[in-house]
């Protein structure tokens, strides 16, 4: 398993790469998030990004722009949001990035009354984004949400669009699946949808927000979400998302991890 660690997209990205790479993590995940690692910004960083993973002997993922909204009710915005998250991907290819992770969109406002036609446009969106990623020959893995204004929050929301889309993956947040159901709707991510995580979000929180916080401060029982993703077979890629000021705790909640998963057999 190969652990890595997300940028704090308000803060200068080499900075924040520097970091990552002297806490000693795998790889960094990008997030292509305003104001500072907007696509064109991280374009721009190309050669700094290249050479400062190289020192650090680390990996690169990207996390296509979070803050967009490519189901939107209005055209605009929503062509306005495909066009940035496009740009991501193409960045991302530029970077030889492999692997990206893509938020569902998120149904807001007046969208509420009218799911199915907020739904057409994400999956029409959706379409969109995987046929540029598999022209560029990236892999998207998309993210499961948690109830508050997101989509796709349990195992059931997610397998007909796994079915319509064969080379799209999932992104297990863990967090994510607490909150939307607690310890059950992770493991049952992980027993009907195993075959098709691709990457995985780890952080702790008591249940009831999406707190981001480090390993073994909230509820999530790790060593039997852990236990179980091993037993699926599942080995590849486990971003910290922990965001606490004192990136010690972002350190700590690696090793956490990392020792779990290595006394499993």
């Amino acid at each position: 398993m190969q652990f890595g660690a997300m940028n704090f997209p308000i803060k200068p990205l080499m900075r924040e790469v520097e970091e990552i790479g002297r806490l000693g993590f795998d790889y960094v995940e990008i997030s292509m998030d305003p104001p500072e690692a907007v696509p064109e910004k991280v374009r721009n960083l190309k050669n700094e990004i290249t050479q400062a993973t190289r020192e650090h002997d680390m990996g690169i993922i990207a996390h296509l722009p979070t803050f967009v909204s490519i189901a939107d009710l209005y055209e605009s915005i929503r062509q306005a949001s495909l066009r940035e998250t496009i740009a991501a991907l193409e960045t991302a290819s530029e970077l030889d990035i492999q692997k990206v992770v893509l938020h569902p969109p998120y149904t807001t406002g007046l969208g509420k009354f009218l799911r199915k036609k907020v739904r057409n446009y994400g999956l029409s969106s959706l379409e969109k984004i995987l046929e540029r990623a598999r022209d560029l020959n990236i892999t998207v893995c998309l993210e499961n949400m948690f109830t508050k204004g997101g989509s796709l929050t349990t195992p059931r929301d997610f397998k007909s669009i796994l079915e319509e889309f064969p080379n799209l993956l999932l992104t297990l947040d863990i967090g994510h699946a607490f909150v939307a159901g607690g310890l059950n709707n992770v493991l049952d991510f992980i027993t009907v949808l195993g075959n098709r995580i691709g990457h995985v979000h780890a952080n702790d929180n008591l249940g009831r927000e999406d707190n981001h916080l480090p390993i073994g401060t909230g509820l999530i029982d790790f060593r039997q979400v852990l236990e179980d993703l091993k037993s699926s077979g599942y080995k590849d890629s486990m971003t910290v998302e922990v965001f606490s000021r004192d990136r010690n705790y972002l350190r700590i909640s690696r090793e956490k991890l990392k020792r779990l998963w290595d006394e499993l057999p």
